[in-house]
């Protein structure tokens, strides 16, 4: 029976979407594995997200499809994407999260494992509070928590700007957005999804 992972994301302007693929193909790297996208839904209005130009750029992303809480349960592995605000997830995510009520109740999460990656304006925008807040829901909800370990060399690069924390993923995407994942941030990404992947199927195949 193939592990299942879930790569759960909310983006605004298509920075963290980008990381999610870059988690979802590190995922795939690892065999007799089914990895799933999904993206969280919207809750900023139309206009608004026309106003601010992320309705075009959320068009890019639009073929991936909403997760429901309920999905959740069919996972061995969850990996959540999310961008800071002020120091913690969207409230995209958050409303997200906040409907597993039920799920909690029932311990329908307990023993899977979940990570976190994110996003940031600048370099010391709150990608460590964002992932390292992140994680008390996943703890609440008696997930086991995985980061990005130092095995992977690329969070040691000094060479150029970048993201990456033992957390978690992570890129900065400057004030006004224009800036991309850069491939050091990317490569961090897949190590994170083939790591949390390796760790799932571990955990998987023991309890089988």
């Amino acid at each position: 029976m193939a592990t299942k992972v879930q790569v759960v994301f909310y983006s605004m302007y298509g920075h963290i979407y980008k990381m999610a693929e870059a988690v979802a193909a590190g995922a795939r790297e690892v065999s007799d594995v089914d990895v799933q996208l999904y993206q969280v839904p919207e809750l900023v209005p139309d206009d608004v997200l026309e106003k601010s130009g992320a309705k075009a750029a959320r068009a890019a992303f639009a073929q991936v499809p909403f997760i429901k809480p309920e999905q959740l349960m069919e996972a061995d592995a969850i990996i959540f994407g999310t961008p800071t605000r002020f120091g913690n997830m969207a409230a995209q995510m958050r409303n997200f999260l906040d409907q597993t009520g039920s799920l909690w109740m029932n311990g329908s999460l307990i023993g899977k494992v979940g990570s976190v990656f994110t996003s940031t304006a600048s370099q010391h925008g709150g990608q460590e509070t964002t992932i390292t807040s992140f994680h008390t829901t996943l703890l609440h909800q008696g997930m086991i928590v995985v980061g990005a370990p130092y095995s992977e060399q690329r969070l040691l690069n000094m060479d150029a700007l970048s993201g990456g924390t033992p957390y978690g993923a992570t890129t900065i995407t400057g004030g006004d957005g224009s800036r991309q994942p850069s491939e050091n941030e990317l490569a961090i990404a897949r190590f994170q999804g083939r790591h949390v992947t390796q760790i799932a199927k571990k955990l998987a195949m023991a309890s089988r």
